[in-house]
C-alpha cells in the first residue's frame, strides 16, 4: 500500500503540473483468510489509504480466489465512491502450480458479484484463460453494474 500512495501522490504532482487529469484505478490484494492486504491493512483501512484521490475505480485481485474475495468487495462497494473492480484467481493453485477451476466453475462463484451488484469492473488474474474471461463476460452480461453512491 506504501508503494501505491507514493505512485498515486507522484500522479497527483503530474495532474496538477500538467493541468490534466489520468483515470486512475487501484488495485490491492488479501493475502490470506485474515481479510488483511500483505501490509497487514483490513479491506476498509486499504479504501481508506488510497481514496484521497478521485480514483476511477478501487479493487481486489487475485489472492483468494473469487469466492473468498466476496467480503472484501461488499466492504469497497458499502463504503466508496468510486467504481469497484475485482480480478479474482481462477481459484488457489495445486501442488504442480497449475489452477483446477474451471470457467463455468468461477463464472458460478462471480455470479454473486453480479447479484448483489458489487462491481463496475470484472476480469480474471491467475490461472483465467480466455475461456474463463469469456464465461464471466457471458454472465455479467446479464446485470447491471453496481451503482456507484455519493458518500456523504
Amino acid at each position: 500500500t506504501l508503494n501505491a500512495k507514493a505512485a498515486l501522490f507522484a500522479i497527483d504532482e503530474i495532474q496538477d503540473e500538467r493541468e490534466i487529469k489520468i483515470p486512475i484505478m487501484v488495485s490491492g490484494t488479501i493475502t490470506d483468510a485474515s481479510g488483511r492486504t500483505l501490509s497487514g491493512q483490513t479491506a476498509e483501512a486499504f479504501l481508506i489509504s488510497v481514496s484521497h484521490l478521485n480514483l476511477l475505480s478501487v479493487g481486489f485481485n487475485c489472492a483468494l480466489g473469487a469466492n473468498q474475495l466476496t467480503p472484501y468487495l461488499e466492504t469497497l462497494a458499502h463504503n466508496s465512491e468510486f467504481y469497484v473492480s475485482a480480478y479474482p484467481n481462477a481459484g488457489l493453485p495445486n501442488a504442480f502450480g497449475k489452477y483446477d477451476e474451471t470457467p463455468e466453475d468461477m463464472a458460478g462463484q462471480i455470479k454473486e458479484y453480479a447479484e448483489k451488484g458489487l462491481i463496475n469492473i470484472i476480469g480474471g488474474c491467475c490461472g483465467t484463460t480466455p475461456e474463463h474471461i469469456k464465461a464471466i463476460a457471458d454472465l455479467v452480461a446479464e446485470y447491471t453494474p453496481r451503482k456507484v453512491k455519493e458518500i456523504v
